[in-house]
């Protein structure tokens, strides 16, 4: 009798104290916080959640909606950003009470998403020169930071499970942050007046395939075996398991407009090179299909030079030639070659401040710049382009030369090429520039077929063009690789 009078006498002060209808509190995704950056000149999908059948008032800047709650509670609604600004606010309002809610601080620029394993997570403050750089963050407030934790599940998921809402580059925030998309956002901000947002969404340690959705690689034969391997696997958070990624860290994005994605994965799936071949860009078309966002610009690093333990020196450069092809053979495809800022003793190189300037440079040569600007920088170092026999010598040409090709210095001859016969035995071989082709030879391979450069995992090879950009490892053949049939 006693607990029932007590909860009477609760219920009875509760409705003189709060008379009325109880409503529940208006929710939006983690990814709207104060300080966030919108896709400028693009329509952003809000939605939330509210009671249901509720009716919501919806207000950006000169802009208003309106939008109503489902039986569920779920709604939403489109707002179109227009032309880089801010500050903004976002309020969401009902019309039949005084809740709401109220974003502040919003601008309106250009968002980047940031992802891969651990080179990406990797933080400024483990990257070169951290003091100099952490201090030098507060010179850029208009770039802003939002990172999405550790997620590995076996649905996709429209929401992330835990995040570090938006924040403006600051000393305090970006010691943390990921170096490498920081220096990329740096240096675009030097170049474009426009805010600049950053989706860090990565993990150390892990492999393409977990950031592939699943029904992609249903749909692939291909993938058939690694499939039923993880299907006899009870471990449905495992974060190598197939699309576990990009359930829980990249399907919340849908609907989040955004410019584009800098990359920068690979190392889990050295001694697979040949599968990775096809993988990786089929990872990158099933984003842009899922995303909904068009092909979308998609840069991505190419992997340093360092020893691989328990893998054969080839390994790596078979995983070099695979993204070399994905960047050849893809539109809006950019690679920045690393061969020379590595080290080949950490697979951690610390100078993430040149990977994130030569991202910043397929962004601003695709994008930011026009074409027929007469100061456009060059995007990449050499990329092979064709090759021809030409008596007992194999002549290379390349794409994006510049001004023309170099050794890099101290240096004064060619390195990392090797030559072959049709019995697919490469040795050593002598490289000279001739204009803007390179003349490969050797007196053991008298009539030559095949040509590879800096086909071994440690190879820092010296062949650059007029400002300094690096050529990417290749290979002119398509001798069977070490990799081929390993597929899990």
């Amino acid at each position: 009798m006693g607990n029932f009078l007590t909860r009477f006498l609760f219920t009875s002060l509760l409705l003189i104290w709060f008379p009325g209808t109880v409503h529940a509190d208006i929710t939006l995704p983690k990814i709207f916080s104060d300080h966030m950056v919108l896709q400028q000149n693009s329509t952003i999908r809000v939605a939330g959640t509210a009671d249901p059948e509720e009716k919501l008032t919806i207000t950006f800047g000169q802009q208003k909606s309106t939008a109503q709650a489902d039986a569920k509670g779920r709604w939403s609604t489109s707002i179109k950003t227009g032309n880089p600004g801010g500050p903004f606010e976002l309020l969401i309002a009902s019309e039949s009470s005084e809740t709401r809610v109220l974003v502040s601080d919003i601008m309106v620029g250009e968002v980047w998403i940031c992802s891969g394993q651990s080179n990406m997570a990797w933080p400024t403050k483990k990257a070169l020169n951290p003091e100099i750089e952490i201090e030098e963050s507060k010179n850029y407030p208009n770039i802003r930071l939002f990172s999405v934790e550790n997620s590995a599940i076996s649905k996709p998921q429209s929401e992330f499970a835990k995040v570090k809402p938006w924040v403006c580059c600051s000393p305090e925030s970006v010691e943390e942050f990921s170096a490498t998309a920081y220096q990329f956002a740096k240096h675009l901000s030097k170049k474009i007046e426009t805010p600049i947002g950053l989706i860090n969404t990565s993990w150390g340690g892990t492999r393409c395939e977990a950031w592939t959705p699943e029904s992609t690689l249903l749909a692939d034969e291909r993938y058939a075996e690694m499939l039923k391997i993880w299907a006899e696997k009870d471990e449905p958070t495992n974060r190598h398991r197939p699309a576990n990624l990009y359930n829980g860290m990249i399907n919340p994005l849908k609907g989040y407009s955004f410019r584009g994605v800098i990359w920068y994965q690979g190392e889990s799936n050295v001694g697979r090179g040949a599968q990775y071949a096809h993988l990786f860009p089929t990872m990158i078309q099933s984003w842009r299909k899922e995303l909904n966002q068009g092909d979308f610009p998609f840069y991505f690093v190419q992997l340093a030079p360092f020893r691989y333990r328990n893998q054969a020196p080839q390994a790596l450069p078979e995983v070099w030639q695979a993204q070399l092809d994905t960047m050849k053979n893809m539109e809006n495809v950019g690679m920045a070659v690393i061969t020379d800022v590595g080290d080949i003793k950490d697979i951690h190189p610390k100078n993430k401040q040149e990977v994130g300037r030569r991202l910043a440079l397929w962004a601003l040569g695709d994008i930011y710049q026009k074409p027929e600007a007469t100061d456009r920088e060059p995007v990449s170092g050499p990329v092979f382009k064709d090759f021809s026999v030409k008596d007992n010598t194999i002549v290379l040409t390349f794409d994006h030369i510049a001004k023309g090709l170099k050794i890099r210095s101290p240096q004064t001859e060619l390195t990392h090429f090797m030559i072959s016969g049709d019995d697919e035995k490469f040795v050593p071989a002598e490289a000279i520039i001739q204009g803007n082709s390179v003349v490969v030879s050797s007196l053991k391979v008298p009539q030559p077929v095949a040509v590879r450069f800096g086909w071994e995992d440690t190879a820092e090879p010296n062949l650059i063009n007029s400002v300094g950009l690096p050529a990417s490892p290749f290979r002119t053949d398509d001798f069977k690789l070490l990799s081929e049939g390993v597929d899990h």
